[in-house]
């Protein structure tokens, strides 16, 4: 369908509204913002164009295009079911992050579904496969659920005993798309979008720590096993829910309970951080829940972090974080069928900047200096 021999009026006929709003909230732009950008159209026109009552003239797609900077055969609709209009993602904290900072992480995240399905005509990525604990309405999840439910997916996928050697790994393995991008969206945290088609799960590219980003990466999980499209976004109880999640599945009681200190004993506090790739910070609240460790010696436990200034960085590091591979690898596939990189940006319609940004690997510990 987004042939690169579209020609305009073809472009203005298969036009998608939702493309455009992808398009203006992958720039950050208001539909006031983006009027101003392209000078010959109003934004009550560009509200028009987004909720599908009118659609623009060839002429006007050409300036969107320019504005931004996206090809004008990016506005062609895919031939595909859209995804359904008013996916959420779930995100920590809606206090701590903008409404435009939210909507423009979650249009690259429907750029990354997007990247992802039009590399599907050409390659076979692996079929999702995501186990889903129901929620039912009327009864509360209890800790015990949760903990079922991490046992089973690891069951399901499985997963050894002991520590998860690649929690990034194991996502793409089962289908799911993880992200990493670097756009001016630091403040938000890691989320997740549940498509039906292809989950999204987008990790923020600012968290240079393994420990950090494999349990955002089990956070996410916890979201899209336990809540799917139902959660509440944002809600406490949520995210608690999927936070206890990613520690049962990254730290199985049976498998690290006898392990864990009952004292305040670093030097084992360290060896086990280096032994399951998680944080201090999670044993210690490991150690607390199954019991291990007292009330008490938990609380003098924070108050040491907090002293020693490991709540902002701690001792023993493990490492560059782990890294998605499944769109690059999808597309180097691709190559090697005759299908270049220029080639499928073409066909596909998708601007190539961004796709590059979606595959962006270089994230390392060390803090980057800008300019």
């Amino acid at each position: 369908m987004n042939d690169p021999q579209l020609d305009p009026g073809d472009i203005a006929a298969l036009f998608d509204r939702a493309r455009l709003r992808m398009a203006r909230e992958l720039r950050g732009l208001t539909q006031v913002q983006l009027a101003r950008e392209v000078g010959s159209v109003t934004a009550a026109s560009i509200s028009q164009f987004e909720n599908g009552h009118t659609k623009p003239a060839a002429s006007t797609l050409r300036r969107l295009a320019v504005a931004l900077r996206v090809p004008p055969s990016f506005f062609a609709a895919p031939a595909r079911p859209p995804a359904q209009d008013q996916v959420n993602g779930f995100f920590r904290s809606l206090r701590s992050t903008s409404p435009r900072d939210r909507q423009q992480a979650l249009a690259y995240v429907h750029l990354a579904r997007e990247l992802a399905l039009e590399l599907e005509k050409h390659v076979a990525l692996p079929d999702l496969n995501l186990p889903r604990v129901p929620i039912d309405e009327g009864q509360p999840l209890q800790s015990a659920d949760i903990e079922q439910a991490a046992a089973q997916v690891r069951d399901h996928w499985n997963v050894p005993r002991g520590p998860v050697q690649d929690v990034v790994r194991l996502l793409e393995m089962n289908g799911i798309v993880v992200v990493r991008f670097r756009v001016s969206i630091e403040k938000v945290d890691a989320f997740c979008v549940d498509f039906a088609d292809r989950p999204v799960v987008a990790l923020g590219a600012d968290k240079g720590l393994r420990d950090r980003s494999r349990f955002d990466a089990a956070h996410e999980l916890g979201h899209l096993v336990l809540h799917g499209l139902t959660g509440k976004i944002g809600d406490k109880v949520t995210e608690s829910q999927a936070h206890e999640f990613a520690a049962t599945f990254l730290m199985p009681a049976d498998d690290i309970r006898s392990e864990l200190p009952e004292g305040l004993n670093w030097p084992a506090f360290l060896r086990l951080k280096a032994k399951w790739h998680v944080s201090l910070a999670a044993l210690l609240v490991r150690a607390k829940t199954l019991g291990v460790m007292s009330e008490h010696t938990y609380a003098q436990g924070w108050k040491a972090l907090s002293v020693r200034g490991w709540r902002k960085v701690e001792p023993g590091p493990l490492g560059n974080p782990e890294a998605p591979v499944l769109l690059q690898r999808a597309l180097e596939l691709m190559e090697t069928t005759g299908i270049s990189f220029a080639d499928f940006i073409n066909r596909s319609g998708l601007p190539e900047a961004d796709v590059r940004t979606l595959l962006s690997r270089d994230i390392s510990e060390r803090p980057r200096v800008e300019f």
